[in-house]
């Protein structure tokens, strides 16, 4: 009679134990909301393609299509199907064959790709992460998506042929 209380002690102390270790080893899912064009096929390829850490940040969860979030708290958060940017005067970089639109602000920057449909976004708080690591680390993913124009710079604008 002792040992049937024993096990069933020893049970019930084990699922505990073993609940709470499933129960904290469970974080919950980043809340990000979707783009527009989240369901767009050409998203896929570059979902499948993102790094499982950019920095010292590891990939977390999310609750939407098309997202991607990396660091606890969030760092930098991935969209894919936001609106394409057409031309613009803002600041554009090319990181390895990737173009982006960049847009600072305090303290999260947006950097947007350019010239590819989805266009993907990302922002990112400039105080934790470095925007050349997050670049860096997700041109390669952002370039499963075709590009079809690229930005130019005052040095294109300067070599545009005269009217006469």
């Amino acid at each position: 009679m002792r040992s049937a209380v024993y096990i069933r002690a020893l049970c019930s102390v084990s699922a505990a134990a073993v609940s709470l270790l499933v129960l904290s080893g469970c974080s919950p899912a980043v809340d990000v909301a979707a783009a527009g064009d989240a369901a767009n096929p050409a998203c896929a390829p570059m979902m499948v393609a993102l790094p499982d850490s950019i920095g010292d940040a590891a990939r977390r969860k999310t609750n939407s299509q098309a997202t991607a979030a990396w660091g606890d708290p969030s760092q930098v958060i991935l969209r894919c199907g936001v609106n394409v940017p057409g031309p613009t005067t803002d600041r554009c970089v090319s990181v390895n064959d990737v173009d982006w639109v960049i847009k600072e602000g305090e303290p999260f920057w947006t950097l947007t790709t350019y010239g590819r449909e989805p266009a993907t976004e990302i922002l990112m708080d400039v105080d934790k992460i470095s925007s050349a690591t997050v670049l860096a680390d997700l041109s390669a993913a952002a370039g499963k998506i075709k590009a079809t124009r690229n930005c130019v710079g005052l040095g294109d604008v300067q070599k545009l042929p005269s009217s006469k």
